[in-house]
């Protein structure tokens, strides 16, 4: 599913005919940077790709002063039946998408406890920075918020501080599951030397 597309499309249809510089405009007034993982830049390739599909079309040019003539564009039939589609299959679909970093846990099975800890650690680090950040930008945008966009951030926050709580969880139990049978002892090497009494003599 595009979010880029369901942006264009959702835009067009809301607010009626539209040139590439006005659709930038109305993704930076709604924000579309907090909710989703569109890429302004690259609205104006989307266009011309939805226009060559039949989704938009063009309905004039304008053109003011020396500027350079702009497109306008206008959501077409076949671009509602898909507006409705898109928008259908967004609000439906429940899957969690397989986040990396559980692949790369699984195979980090040469790694001493030390080298994982200081990788995650550094991830905890950030997420609890982008948390912060987020919870501040919700206060100061909590008087503009209009709609439905409250629970855009909430939904955000909650997914954040779960991920934030999931690390402290695994750092806490990474020296049980890296002593666990069947896998390396990481860094116990270490404790090792440090039982040895520095007399060189066993037992």
């Amino acid at each position: 599913m595009s979010s880029t597309r369901l942006f264009i499309l959702g835009a067009l249809a809301r607010r009626g005919p539209m040139h590439g510089h006005q659709i930038r405009q109305s993704a930076q007034t709604d924000r579309t940077e907090l909710w989703t993982d569109i890429k302004v830049g690259s609205l104006y390739g989307a266009l011309h790709r939805m226009e060559a599909e039949g989704v938009i079309e063009t309905v004039r040019t304008e053109q003011q002063g020396n500027l350079p003539a702009r497109t306008v564009y206008a959501i077409t039939e076949d671009g509602g039946l898909e507006l409705e589609s898109l928008r259908e299959a967004a609000l439906r679909d429940t899957r969690l998408r397989p986040d990396p970093v559980d692949l790369a846990l699984q195979l980090s099975s040469d790694m001493g406890e030390r080298e994982l800890r200081a990788v995650i650690e550094d991830r905890h680090r950030k997420l609890t920075a982008e948390l912060r950040t987020w919870q501040r930008l919700r206060e100061v945008a909590a008087p503009h918020l209009r709609g439905l966009e409250p629970l855009g951030f909430d939904h955000t926050l909650v997914r954040l501080r779960a991920e934030v709580a999931w690390h402290e969880t695994l750092l806490e139990e990474l020296p049980r599951l890296l002593g666990s049978p069947g896998m390396p002892p990481g860094d116990s090497d270490d404790n090792d030397n440090d039982n040895d009494n520095g007399d060189g003599e066993g037992a």
